[in-house]
């Protein structure tokens, strides 16, 4: 089933952040050091030459355990190396490029975990770095899934290591801002729910010849200075001593035109659901339609009634996700204005299709399809993966609210997952 939500999924719940101190000592080196001290004492109650010999040889090996961990993280400096964009639920590829800056020694067994920006993954970012000599160049590519739609900021991350022995742990952290934005789940779209776009277009009463292509003849007009010549129709210009052109037509592509409304009623995670599938099916519309090479264009309100004309190409497919990922929280602008807005500005001559979260959004127009969440169409028609959380796809300043009963029995409200 297209929306069917996990009992219990790692999107469900807040993204859990590991965070290592500066310096640490793991349990294999408490272990050590226990026999270090095991060792020290039976010296000091023998006085034998070989085990005062032993302990001092545990605990150089511990001074420079120590020292080593700290050369390793020494002049080591890290870069991002990010994709353009990303898509909620889908896997993409972050590469961090370790650059070593000692003259000599290695870097060797370094790990890489972001600390900013990680709730907008299901797991936190962590990468394994094995070796990068001196003065050289390592990248380390590290599979990450977004679950959160928008743009997201990666600030401070933190390298750490354990090298050589494994008995201390040594942190650093580092800043360095960059920007990821994560487009809404895109989901299979079914063929006949672009058919019908097109026929809606082509069986439509606004459709007729224009002027001014080349595909079909239209008629005959008087041929005019800086025209084409290889449209001269000479025959009827031997017969009336007149040069006389034909004039063609331009086959116009349907045109899809999305309203999305994303009114929220209320700040539930069900209704805040409803919306990111909204999303979601509007940008797996978009992208595919593009993808078939029709012009798609975009109403919805962003802090104000927001219009994109119809248009083709990857360039305005990426215009139109981006514009949909970084959607902020609609409390004022119902379904209602948005209609009444979109159908003064839209070109007649556009195929409407709106994607509500409402269901008592209705309209007289016939030529307006409606598409809700959890329909038989909307399931018919849009297969998402089933471990998508919808109720948390949304950016982390736009959380829903939870009503729980406070202790003197009226209400509060709380953001989710705080």
């Amino acid at each position: 089933m297209m929306f069917r939500q996990p009992s219990r999924s790692p999107q469900n719940e807040t993204t859990p952040i590991r965070k290592r101190p500066g310096l640490d000592v793991s349990l294999t080196g408490l272990v050590y050091c226990s026999l270090m001290l095991f060792m020290g004492l039976a010296a000091i109650n023998t006085q034998a030459n070989l085990l005062f010999g032993v302990f001092g040889l545990m605990f150089g090996i511990g001074l420079v355990s120590l020292w080593i961990s700290r050369v390793v993280l020494k002049k080591l400096d890290l870069q991002r190396r990010l994709p353009d964009h990303a898509i909620v639920g889908q896997p993409t590829s972050v590469a961090y490029e370790f650059h070593n800056r000692k003259r000599f020694w290695p870097s060797v067994s370094v790990t890489v975990a972001e600390l900013d920006g990680v709730e907008a993954f299901v797991k936190q970012p962590h990468g394994y770095l094995l070796h990068a000599a001196a003065g050289m160049t390592a990248l380390i590519p590290v599979e990450l899934i977004p679950k959160r739609r928008g743009r997201h900021e990666l600030n401070t991350h933190q390298i750490s290591t354990s090298f050589p022995f494994g008995f201390i742990k040594r942190a650093a952290e580092r800043r360095h801002v960059e920007s990821l934005l994560v487009y809404p789940a895109i989901g299979q779209v079914d063929q006949k729910l672009l058919q019908l776009c097109r026929s809606a277009e082509n069986m439509g009463p606004t459709v007729r010849p224009r002027r001014g292509g080349m595909d079909e003849f239209y008629g005959l007009k008087e041929h005019r200075e800086g025209e084409s010549p290889r449209f001269i129709y000479w025959r009827r210009s031997a017969r009336t001593g007149t040069l006389v052109s034909r004039e063609m037509t331009h086959v116009s592509p349907p045109r899809l035109m999305i309203l999305l409304d994303t009114y929220l009623a209320q700040r539930t995670p069900a209704h805040h659901a409803d919306v990111e599938m909204c999303i979601a099916m509007a940008a797996s519309l978009a992208s595919y339609a593009l993808e078939a090479d029709l012009p798609v264009g975009l109403i919805t309100w962003a802090d104000g009634l927001k219009i994109v004309e119809a248009q083709r190409g990857k360039r305005h497919r990426r215009d139109v996700l981006s514009l949909l990922a970084e959607l902020p929280l609609n409390t004022s602008y119902p379904a209602a204005l948005l209609l009444e807005e979109a159908f003064a500005r839209m070109d007649v001559s556009a195929t409407p299709v709106l994607l509500s979260p409402s269901p008592d959004t209705t309209d007289a127009r016939s030529s307006l399809l409606t598409i809700r969440p959890h329909t038989p169409q909307a399931q018919r028609w849009f297969q998402f993966d089933p471990r998508i959380d919808f109720a948390h796809a949304m950016p982390p300043d736009q959380q829903p609210e939870l009503i729980q009963p406070s202790a003197g029995g009226g209400r509060k409200r709380r953001a989710a997952g705080v």
